[in-house]
């Protein structure tokens, strides 16, 4: 079986439970492999990043197999505002967020519900110039387990969301982002938009931020926010002390 998000955001959840450990969320317009099923819930797999969880049953549309392999060819289309609105034949509006997926509205099969859209769109690969534009557009953004929205994201739905809106693919949580891309010797050859990746003690990868120019770095602690990079990691001049601590840097672009 396999599905789609026709809500403007699900939650992804650890276990098949309302009360249940939200590790993720499904955007509008993702598309997914339904692996097992319940009666009330399903544990599918997201078809851009592979990564699992169960939703409710009542919060996603099934799709065909064609389709869902159509859709996993045609280039993705995503919403480039921080919020906009997909209407329906009766003029009814639903909200949807930055990064919501687009691709299906103009097949008739998919967009069974005619949702229309009228705004900015953003498509194809842009060039790293432009993540942090991106970036710039998440700024304070509450920390939220899970997130991956303007309105509440964590450090790797935030990095992950930056480089899906420019066209290139991350993992979701920041320990698989760490195994992707070209690691760096020092920080004197970084670039604006490579990633910054922290360990905890016992040497687990739990963070992950954007670096911009002159040793500043963009990331998900608290909100989105903009804090100092040296050799030790990440310095916050309001507490004046570091926060995390720098294991690797990674140029993926």
């Amino acid at each position: 079986m396999f599905g789609i998000c026709n809500l403007a955001i699900v939650p992804l959840r650890l276990e098949p439970s309302d009360r249940s450990e939200m590790t993720s969320q499904v955007l509008f317009g993702e598309h997914f492999k339904v692996l097992e099923q319940t009666h009330k819930w399903s544990r599918i797999e997201l078809a851009f990043d592979s990564y699992t969880g169960w939703i409710d049953n009542k919060q996603f549309r099934v799709i065909s197999e064609p389709n869902y392999n159509y859709l996993n060819t045609v280039p993705a289309v995503l919403n480039a505002d921080l919020i906009e609105y997909v209407a329906t034949p009766g003029n009814s509006l639903m909200p949807i967020p930055l990064g919501a997926s687009l691709s299906f509205l103009d097949h008739t099969d998919i967009n069974v519900e005619n949702f229309a859209f009228e705004g900015m769109k953003t498509t194809g690969i842009t060039g790293k110039q432009n993540i942090l534009r991106t970036a710039f557009m998440y700024l304070n953004a509450p920390y939220l387990w899970g997130g991956k929205t303007p309105f509440g994201l964590d450090c790797s739905g935030f990095t992950q969301m930056v480089y899906k809106l420019n066209g290139y693919k991350l993992q979701r949580d920041a320990s698989q982002q760490a195994t992707q891309g070209e690691a760096l010797s020092f920080i004197e050859e970084s670039e604006p938009g490579d990633l910054a990746f922290f360990d905890n003690e016992e040497g687990h990868i739990i963070h992950v931020g954007i670096i911009m120019e002159d040793n500043y770095i963009i990331h998900g602690h608290g909100k989105v926010r903009i804090d100092r990079l040296d050799h030790l990691g990440i310095y916050n001049a309001e507490t004046r002390r570091h926060t995390h601590k720098l294991r690797v840097i990674k140029k993926i672009i």
